[in-house]
């Protein structure tokens, strides 16, 4: 099936702005710039602080009171979605929040979808679910940006497993991404991705013509409707899916996996690659996408007909008519790269790889400002923050993880008290059209923040 093959503009009209709103967000001239940078062989540079916001300081939540988030100057937050809370249709909120996305509203609010990596069989928390034992999820949420306030919540889908990230289409839906390839009791297979509207409860019936693997984040072309797909596994392929009919995932398609061209045709490791490292790159079909236990996973087998492979790849994002890729442990040090495959003259290069974690440590969920930063969530063990990056090359913390639920425990919240500094950030993405509002959670305890301020007089 060729890239032509998927040219047409698709049931839902999404080339021509039928979507959600999500394409505000997609102009990346910040990678374009970072690209530039590092070809030139200047370094990225790590402040201790915000070279135009400012240093960090304790900020109290709006929402308990309690200061929970460092934060420059000027900037606010509320806090929303503890595990535990009663949400509009009376479920409780699941835990382990991770991967996110936003949608603009006919009615100007904001509409996210959040995933729920639990990983476990003691039942879905909600229907419609896919395995009746299986934990894991999702849950929609509705926020106002001028009041600042959120609205309502409900559980839109489970019966899945460890819903760690995946990623947003141009029709207003988000392609939640199971990291497993775990089978039930039952024989229940997991692995798959499953398709959740931003408006209304989830689909249970697994995109299998998607592959089954250790699905992490995916981006869309909006020009095409191909799907572009990482692994979080080592070995990894980099993936994309060809659908028969752009915006109809459920109509059938062809899944690939990367090759980067070798002169005898043989499997390329990408592993230690550093900065600058440029490649040629073709695509090879893989034959048996929905595996059994037993059978040659898509990455051995993609890689036994010469497709390139990668360590643990994670986050992605569409931009610039490029798709861009992290590898969270790849590179010379082991501190991350991050990819940009072109479709347009297929090749690929690495963008950037960490040369040390004090500058960069592991960088998993990103996202980009409306105003030309960067936005990356590291997931190390150099402290928990969210960074900036802008387009000069300053990696600068943006946010610190401060919270520690007091004896006693948070105003209104079940949460048990505890030092939750530890906790990872993730599911990182802005409001649609203007980016006046960053929404981004905490895994443990399980926490969704709205974060508003000066963004224009910075980079973010």
């Amino acid at each position: 099936m060729s890239e032509e093959r998927s040219a047409g503009l698709g049931r839902r009209g999404f080339l021509t702005g039928g979507g959600a709103g999500i394409a505000a967000l997609t102009a990346l001239g910040p990678l374009n710039a970072l690209g530039a940078r590092t070809a030139g062989a200047a370094p990225l540079v790590k402040a201790d602080e915000s070279p135009d916001y400012g240093p960090l300081r304790p900020v109290k939540d709006r929402a308990t009171g309690l200061p929970l988030l460092a934060l420059p100057r000027g900037f606010e937050y509320t806090s929303y979605g503890w595990t535990g809370d009663r949400m509009s249709d009376g479920v409780d909120t699941p835990g382990m929040h991770d991967g996110m996305a936003a949608f603009h509203r006919p009615d100007g609010t904001i509409a996210l979808v959040r995933n729920h990596e639990q990983d476990g069989y003691s039942g879905a928390f909600t229907d419609p679910s896919y395995d009746a034992n299986a934990i894991g999820g999702t849950t929609n949420l509705v926020f106002d940006p001028d009041k600042g306030e959120f609205l309502e919540s409900w559980a839109s889908l489970s019966g899945t497993i460890r819903n760690c990230a995946g990623g947003p289409t141009p029709w207003g839906s988000w392609l939640t991404c199971e990291e497993t390839t775990d089978v039930g009791a039952d024989g229940t297979r997991h692995g798959y991705v499953f398709e959740v509207p931003h408006d209304r409860k989830g689909d249970p019936r697994p995109l299998k013509a998607m592959g089954r693997f250790s699905h992490e984040a995916l981006c869309i072309d909006p020009r095409s409707g191909i799907v572009y797909l990482t692994e979080d596994d080592t070995p990894a392929g980099f993936y994309r899916y060809l659908p028969a009919t752009p915006g109809d995932l459920r109509a059938g398609g062809e899944l690939q996996m990367l090759v980067v061209r070798t002169p005898d045709g043989s499997s390329y490791n990408t592993y230690t690659d550093g900065t600058g490292t440029e490649y040629r790159t073709a695509w090879v079909t893989i034959d048996n996408p929905d595996y059994a236990p037993g059978e040659t996973r898509p990455a051995e087998q993609g890689a036994a007909k010469g497709a390139a492979v990668f360590s643990r790849l994670e986050g992605a994002w569409w931009g610039n008519d490029r798709a861009y890729l992290v590898s969270t442990d790849g590179g010379p040090t082991g501190q991350g790269q991050v990819f940009e495959y072109d479709p347009e003259t297929e090749t690929m290069r690495v963008l950037f790889a960490s040369p040390d974690a004090a500058v960069l440590n592991n960088p998993d969920n990103l996202a980009v400002s409306p105003r030309g930063g960067i936005v990356l969530c590291e997931d190390g063990s150099e402290g928990e923050y969210v960074h900036g990056l802008t387009t000069d090359g300053v990696v600068f913390p943006f946010a610190r993880n401060d919270v520690v639920v007091p004896v006693g425990g948070a105003p209104g919240k079940s949460v048990p008290p505890g030092d939750y500094r530890g906790s990872e950030w993730c599911g990182v993405t802005f409001e649609p059209k203007n980016g006046n509002w960053l929404f981004v959670n905490l895994q443990t305890p399980g926490i969704t923040f709205a974060i508003t301020g000066p963004w224009r007089t910075g980079s973010l």
